[in-house]
């Protein structure tokens, strides 16, 4: 048969199969995102500016955030050489990989990313500093992680910064008194140690002088981390094609990570606590996480909220800008829902910040969704989030969420946090 005369008899046999109803199906066309989950998608993107801080009137200010990019690779803060990009590493999505930190020693928990760690309320997993700039100054005395002093921060400040310092804040305390300034000193709550002795033994207005430098140390760390945003990744793209009238979202994800898109604000209910441009609530939840070995349990936010209370660098005390403290004011640390309960994690770079939970518990965002999936266990204190229910996935439904977590990450993971010259 010619060419010809072929082409006619698959055309006829086409027709035919057409006419009895049996067409060869259409070419499937770039996944569409349900109806009901595009008012919660649109909200994921793009990340707004972060919002004022609660207590850094230098916050925004271009010159504290370079200072305060200087300081936060300055392993001269630390006797041990260590600075903070030691436990929050750029190339880490500013996280240091490790089920638990490690500086001078480990710490109970692991570093969470700063990517957007200035839009948050609260810091740390247990939410016991209430901004980033007081957030910034625990590691830094912290006895298993930076081992340092105020003193000797201060030190350093006058003898490496002291031109930066003094063109934002003003002219330096004359720490040059060793009998007024020993060489290392710092509050210490347990008591005992001979910094802690050096501290008790300055007078009030020296202790006073040491403070505020170092209220001021955080302050620039603050306004350089405020620099840190998530956002320029595969959703985002999505999310602004979607915003311009294309309703498969330009093919920005994949198949596989649209179902999971529709899972994540549907069938799975991961959006009740991961919502936003951040894709977390910033509230604090007692999931039932399996018992680390060895280790006695943590009772998180039940502490953290205590000690945020009385924490001498929280919102309006003598070192904050502000005097408006409406977070605090609300706080109630006896809250019995806060035993056992630790902040929501933003998902923004989730794919590039394991292992997940408070103290790595999980290695990979595959046990993370099977956790959920299966809720296996009670948690060692407290009562597990009412609302929280086994997900009874598919595995291929798992996949798909899998698929969408790995689109939250950046295109971009250093941005501009080189190291400094």
């Amino acid at each position: 048969m010619s060419p010809a005369l072929r082409g006619l008899a698959l055309g006829l046999a086409l027709s035919g199969l057409a006419a009895a109803g049996c067409a060869p199906p259409p070419t499937p066309g770039p996944p569409r995102l349900a109806a009901q989950a595009r008012a919660a998608v649109l909200r994921m993107s793009p990340v707004p500016p972060p919002p004022p801080s609660p207590g850094n009137a230098l916050a925004d200010d271009p010159r504290a955030a370079e200072w305060g990019r200087t300081l936060f690779f300055d392993a001269g803060l630390s006797p041990a050489g260590l600075s903070c990009a030691s436990c929050h590493d750029p190339d880490r999505a500013f996280t240091d990989g490790r089920p638990r930190s490690r500086g001078v020693g480990e710490a109970p928990r692991n570093a969470p990313t700063l990517l957007g760690a200035a839009w948050s309320p609260w810091q740390f997993w247990d939410g016991r500093k209430d901004s980033a700039w007081s957030q910034a100054l625990g590691p830094i005395e912290a006895a298993v992680e930076m081992g340092g002093n105020r003193m000797a921060v201060v030190r350093r400040v006058a003898s490496a910064h002291r031109e930066r310092y003094e063109a934002l804040f003003g002219p330096l305390p004359d720490f040059s008194d060793p009998a007024r300034f020993p060489p290392a000193a710092r509050p210490d709550p347990e008591g005992g140690s001979p910094e802690a002795a050096a501290w008790g033994a300055m007078a009030s207005r020296d202790r006073e002088a040491v403070d505020r430098v170092f209220a001021h140390v955080g302050k620039a760390i603050e306004a350089f981390e405020r620099g840190l945003a998530p956002g320029g990744g595969p959703l985002d793209r999505y999310v602004a094609a979607l915003r311009a009238g294309d309703d498969t979202g330009g093919g920005h994800l994949e198949p596989a990570a649209v179902r999971g898109l529709d899972l994540f604000t549907g069938e799975a209910g991961c959006v009740n606590c991961h919502h936003g441009p951040r894709l977390t609530d910033d509230a604090f939840h007692n999931l039932g996480l399996p018992p680390e070995p060895g280790r006695p349990p943590d009772v998180g936010r039940a502490l953290g909220a205590h000690q945020v209370k009385a924490d001498a660098f929280r919102c309006g005390s003598p070192y904050s800008d502000a005097a408006k403290c409406d977070e605090l004011r609300y706080l109630d640390p006896s809250f019995p829902d806060f035993v056992g309960a630790f902040r929501t994690p933003t998902l923004r770079n989730v794919g590039r910040t394991a292992p997940y939970m408070h103290s790595g518990q999980f290695a990979t965002l595959r046990e993370v969704l099977e956790f959920y999936d299966t809720l296996p266990g009670l948690p060692l204190l407290g009562h597990r989030e009412l609302t929280l229910q086994p997900l009874g996935l598919e595995p291929g439904q798992l996949r798909d969420l899998e698929a969408f977590l790995l689109s939250l990450d950046d295109d971009q993971p250093r941005r501009t946090a080189e190291v400094p010259r």
